[in-house]
């Protein structure tokens, strides 16, 4: 049996989630939905679908089993809440929400409403960031005790000009930690655990011209005793690197370059160079990182990357709709990178030691 699948938010990301959508064997894209039913009706053309202004008349017209929401940050709740419910199921585009009430909004109509949600981190699919976690679950390190994210990108005038929510609280709902970093993020926090506190300050460094933060750094303690380390920025141009490195407490080290060069843009540019494990002391398999190197490059470089992590997660997705099950990724979990930025930020404001779990 088919799902039949939607989408909310026909800007540049819908375009990823519409590619998947009518490329699975068990989706039947059938609609799209935008505030501007112009932009939706152009959309839905593309793809041959039917195009709407309204969520719930969609919803239910078409009988959708599963929505994708690709609003800005601070819109995702209210499609999401009129999506569960009306019955469907929600994929909601990176981050889950740009603040807490509105992920546990999220999260409460989800539960009320019987319906899966979850939120869309491809990156957790590279094949180097899988095996990051295998390592960790097989105890190759020993327990991880410290953890680092260290993303130096860049964004220039042009990028913040494309649309006009960039780089203001109350469209993007903040900078780099709401919008660049959220990939880094919750590759830490399934890495290492759940936090226990965050101590954090967040700066514009080289960016007049926009509201939000370009550059933040945070010093995390987790519920296991490990510790972090957190340095995100766009301001470094040319960009460098985001990478995530794990330590164990056996003196082992596993890391992955998740993204080189230039930081991709949806709908702007391309992914500019494959990830690929950078580090990697584990007993036995050091030697393995030239070959796993060339393979996975290898395979990233076969595929169409723009598109394939975000159809490997829409089909995870989707079986777990079909099967009753938890995705790999769902709200609780979008949740904590969530909580995890406004921690930040509130640090920031109060100049002190944010205790989780933040009210």
């Amino acid at each position: 049996m088919k799902l039949k699948t939607g989408i909310i938010g026909c800007g540049k990301v819908g375009d990823f989630h519409a590619k998947a959508y009518a490329q699975l064997e068990n989706s039947e894209f059938t609609a799209v939905c935008d505030a501007n039913l112009e932009r939706a009706k152009a959309f839905a053309e593309r793809y041959n679908v039917h195009a709407y202004s309204d969520i719930a008349e969609m919803i239910q017209k078409e009988h959708l089993n599963v929505v994708s929401v690709c609003t800005p940050h601070p819109i995702h709740c209210d499609p999401a809440v009129t999506a569960a419910e009306n019955g469907c199921n929600v994929l909601i585009e990176k981050p889950l929400a740009s603040s807490l009430a509105d992920c546990d909004r999220i999260i409460e109509a989800g539960d009320k409403n019987h319906v899966t949600i979850g939120t869309m981190v491809q990156r957790r699919f590279y094949r180097p960031c899988m095996r990051i976690h295998e390592a960790i679950e097989a105890g190759k390190i020993g327990k991880p005790v410290l953890g680092m994210v260290t993303m130096l990108g860049w964004r220039d005038k042009a990028y913040y000009d494309s649309d006009a929510w960039r780089g203001t609280w109350k469209g993007e709902g903040g900078g780099v930690l709401v919008n660049q970093a959220p990939h880094q993020l919750d590759l830490l926090l399934w890495y290492m655990g759940d936090v226990d506190e965050v101590y954090g300050v967040w700066k514009n460094l080289n960016h007049p011209y926009i509201e939000v933060e370009d550059t933040a750094v945070a010093v995390v303690k987790f519920k296991s005793g490990a510790v972090g380390n957190i340095v995100v920025s766009n301001s470094q141009n040319p960009a460098l690197y985001g990478k995530v490195h794990v330590f164990g407490e056996n003196g082992a080290g596993v890391g992955v370059q998740t993204d080189g060069g230039a930081m991709f843009i949806a709908g702007m540019s391309t992914i500019t160079e494959p990830p690929y494990n950078d580090l990697w002391t584990v007993e036995g398999e050091a030697d393995k990182l030239e070959d796993w190197k060339k393979g996975d490059c290898d395979f990233f470089n076969s595929v169409d990357s723009m598109y394939y992590y975000h159809q490997e997660q829409i089909k995870d997705f989707l079986h777990a709709v079909e099967t009753h099950t938890k995705p790999l990724v769902d709200a609780r979990d979008g949740r904590k990178t969530v909580e995890l930025f406004e921690a930040i930020y509130r640090s920031t404001q109060t100049n002190s030691v944010i205790k989780f779990p933040i009210r």
